[in-house]
């Protein structure tokens, strides 16, 4: 192999690398905040009496979470406007996430839903908090705190899945990388550092959300 590793050509566009990055960041923390509203949604009609939002909710969540998020990016970028409905590459990049976030949480605050303890709900209901005031004051917060390992897992996850963006040329990192590798042909420098960017930012992310963890965590 003759092969000499040459970084020149990614230092010199190293600053549309970076952002690239903070365009993902940007598209995975709007994401995740769409999906928790979605997936707090669903998972109030996955336990409602009514079995029509049952029904709804459980389809929505099986289609969503069955369908390779690829897809579900094509779809909607390319198949809407057959439709008459056309959006920008960037909406529609945050709608096919934010739905896609959705179907997962949905289940994440499900499973927390259930561990909250009914004497909890009682006990709102015992000081004069109507129903939906003991879900927005008492069920919710304590339910969130409980499901944030598994939603700092869900972000971080949805962090990745921005690269993904790049198949419709919506400008995040891997969207740069590929353009800098089909102008300088450094594969391997590319992709090293691309690599490099994406393992550095999902550990400070990680490092942040523990933090926040083990602030909000129930002492016992």
């Amino acid at each position: 192999m003759n092969y000499q590793l040459n970084f020149a050509a990614v230092w010199r566009d190293f600053d549309t690398l970076l952002a690239g990055l903070g365009l993902g960041l940007s598209l995975a923390l709007v994401s995740i905040a769409i999906g928790c509203v979605i997936g707090l949604a669903m998972a109030f009609a996955l336990l409602s009496k009514h079995r029509l939002l049952r029904v709804l909710a459980s389809v929505y969540v099986t289609v969503i979470r069955n369908t390779p998020i690829l897809v579900l990016i094509l779809l909607i970028y390319f198949a809407l406007p057959s439709l008459g409905i056309r959006l920008d590459k960037l909406p529609s990049f945050v709608i096919t996430l934010s739905l896609y976030a959705g179907a997962y949480l949905t289940e994440v605050f499900r499973g927390g839903l259930l561990s909250i303890h009914k004497g909890q709900r009682e006990a709102g209901l015992a000081i004069g908090l109507g129903e939906w005031q003991v879900k927005a004051y008492v069920t919710v917060p304590v339910m969130l705190r409980n499901v944030l390992p598994a939603l700092s897992n869900n972000f971080i996850s949805l962090f990745k899945d921005t690269s993904l963006a790049a198949a419709i040329a919506v400008p995040e990192l891997t969207y740069y990388a590929r353009k800098i590798n089909v102008e300088s042909y450094r594969v391997i420098e590319t992709w090293l550092v691309t690599t490099a960017l994406y393992v550095a930012a999902c550990y400070l992310i990680a490092m942040v959300l523990r933090y926040f963890e083990q602030r909000l965590a129930i002492r016992r």
